[in-house]
């Protein structure tokens, strides 16, 4: 997987992270969690998972 995930501390003392393309655009924001240890678990479930990930069109047409 291209880009990187970039691991952060809101201000609300909760963590999240983004990940972000090789040309620096944030493609996917996770959601907040209380410990830096459940981002990173995050962090390597989306690495696990996302290369097996379905595709839904739910577009039009």
């Amino acid at each position: 997987m291209a880009g990187k995930f970039m691991l952060k501390k809101g201000s609300t003392g909760k963590y999240h992270f983004n990940l972000v393309a090789t040309n620096g655009q944030v493609i996917a924001t996770s959601e907040s969690y209380e410990s830096k240890a459940a981002a990173l678990k995050g962090i390597e479930s989306v690495r696990k998972n996302a290369a097996e990930a379905e595709l839904v069109d739910q577009t039009s047409g």
